[in-house]
């Protein structure tokens, strides 16, 4: 897991922003929010819909992993 230590935080900020908020102009609600509603709702069962939930939101996690590993002082 060294290599998530080498991504710098900024571009990984920038990334995940823009991924949480898109698309922009096309929809009343971002497609990470539309996802996470439907996946709280039962109603996440599209293997698209599977992969735009993922798609959207590994920005975040990868952030919240190297927060993590930062935090425990495995890098």
């Amino acid at each position: 897991m060294k290599w998530i230590d080498k991504i710098p935080f900024l571009p990984l900020i920038i990334v995940a922003i823009v991924l949480a908020i898109a698309p922009y102009p096309a929809k009343p609600e971002p497609h990470l929010i539309e996802k996470l509603g439907m996946l709280t709702q039962g109603l996440l069962v599209s293997p698209v819909d599977i992969f735009d939930l993922f798609w959207h939101s590994f920005p975040v996690i990868f952030i919240i992993i190297k927060l993590f590993r930062l935090r425990s002082g495995t890098t």
